[in-house]
């Protein structure tokens, strides 16, 4: 009976079939511009401030067609990053399962939403007046609802689908694609210290959300693309309304500069390597797989005789070793003592991680310890280190 009252009505807008569709995919790709400018970079990063009309507005549409609360959504994507593939990450598919937070992203997000302990340590500096208070938080799901009549009314029947398609693109791309396959799945820019990955290098679909890995390693950066051939299509957004005073940009990730002449590490050259650690980390595991490679040989009898497949140590090797359990651990020491360009490389790389984990030493005291670490490098007789150390000597 319902379908035969909506068969009654023609909406406002008569469009062609593929009018529909675009429709739906501009209604969609707003919210998805709202989430990762307003929600993701603006609320919970504090990347750039933004202007009480960009502001309301999406906070009024994400009311419409997310329900989703700022508080809530900030607090959940803060705690994330606070506890980032432990067993208190609000949907970590490394804790979880690749397959669950794919398919339960958004019920996973409904849960944590209901700890008031993550609200109340994760949520501040969000929303708090009239609006917030007496219609988004405490009335969200109206909005969907008022969404739904505004559909019926603009398309007819066929709103009802565009209705569900708005409903669905959220908790599908932003809670399941990003947070599930963006830390199962892709590559890596930067040795973060944990499982994101970009999935694709043309950030346009989830609005250059897809860039996951290059946001954890700059959390706080309002540009998610860092090489030349990644697009993100949210930040083109952030400029544009940059260039209309209607945002502010705070913060991007640094670039990094090279100065050819220098021969000995500086305070210059620490303060580089620290701001670029994630990427140096990434450099590094360059070198590993390297040598990696050229130690096959070697590798097959070692792995024959402790039983390990070369897969395995691989990951193993390429992992950061504070996510090893203490058998793999203990597994790879005994494989690696077979082979000792391998070990010496393997090793070095968490010597020099120690270097900007020393918040205790003076800054005289860490150059020392850098340049103690690129001496030694140089003088391995391992040439993927002693290319690595000469580079690295170079940053400015």
């Amino acid at each position: 009976m319902i379908y035969e009252f909506l068969n009654l009505i023609s909406g406002v807008i008569d469009m062609p079939w593929w009018g529909y569709i675009v429709i739906t995919l501009i209604f969609t790709h707003i919210t998805i511009a709202a989430i990762t400018i307003y929600l993701h970079r603006h609320s919970a990063h504090r990347a750039l401030e933004l202007h009480a009309i960009p502001s309301h507005f999406f906070r009024f549409w994400l009311w419409l067609t997310t329900g989703m609360v700022t508080k809530e959504w900030t607090a959940i994507h803060r705690k994330h990053h606070a506890k980032c593939e432990s067993k208190d990450d609000p949907h970590s598919p490394v804790i979880f399962g690749i397959k669950k937070v794919l398919a339960e992203g958004s019920e996973l997000y409904r849960a944590e939403a209901k700890n008031e302990d993550t609200l109340r340590r994760y949520g501040y500096g969000t929303p708090d007046d009239w609006l917030e208070r007496n219609v988004y938080s405490k009335h969200s799901a109206k909005g969907v609802a008022l969404m739904l009549i505004v559909n019926i009314i603009l398309f007819g029947p066929i709103g009802i689908t565009i209705w569900a398609i708005q409903m669905l693109w959220a908790p599908i791309f932003a809670a399941g694609i990003v947070n599930g396959v963006g830390h199962y799945w892709g590559y890596r820019n930067f040795q973060a210290e944990d499982a994101s990955r970009n999935i694709v290098p043309w950030g346009i679909l989830i609005g250059g959300e897809e860039l996951h890995n290059n946001h954890h390693a700059y959390a706080t950066s309002a540009r998610l693309s860092n090489k030349w051939y990644e697009f993100d299509i949210g930040w083109m957004y952030i400029r544009i309304l940059e260039m209309l005073g209607l945002a502010k940009v705070k913060k991007i990730a640094p670039k990094l500069r090279f100065d050819q002449a220098k021969t000995q590490c500086d305070s210059d050259t620490l303060q580089a390597v620290i701001s670029h650690r994630y990427e140096v980390l990434a450099k590094y595991t360059k070198s590993l797989k390297t040598i990696f490679a050229k130690e096959m040989i070697h590798l097959k009898e070692a792995t024959a005789k402790y039983g390990v497949d070369s897969s395995t140590l691989k990951r193993w090797i390429l992992a950061d070793s504070k996510t090893l359990q203490d058998h793999e651990r203990e597994k790879l020491t005994q494989v690696l003592s077979n082979v000792k360009n391998l070990d010496k490389v393997y090793t070095m790389r968490d010597e020099l991680a120690q270097i900007w984990q020393r918040s205790t030493a003076t800054t005289e005291e860490l150059v020392k310890q850098l340049e103690d670490w690129c001496r030694r490098a140089e003088e391995s007789g391992i040439e993927v280190l002693r290319a690595f150390s000469q580079r690295l000597r170079c940053y400015a």
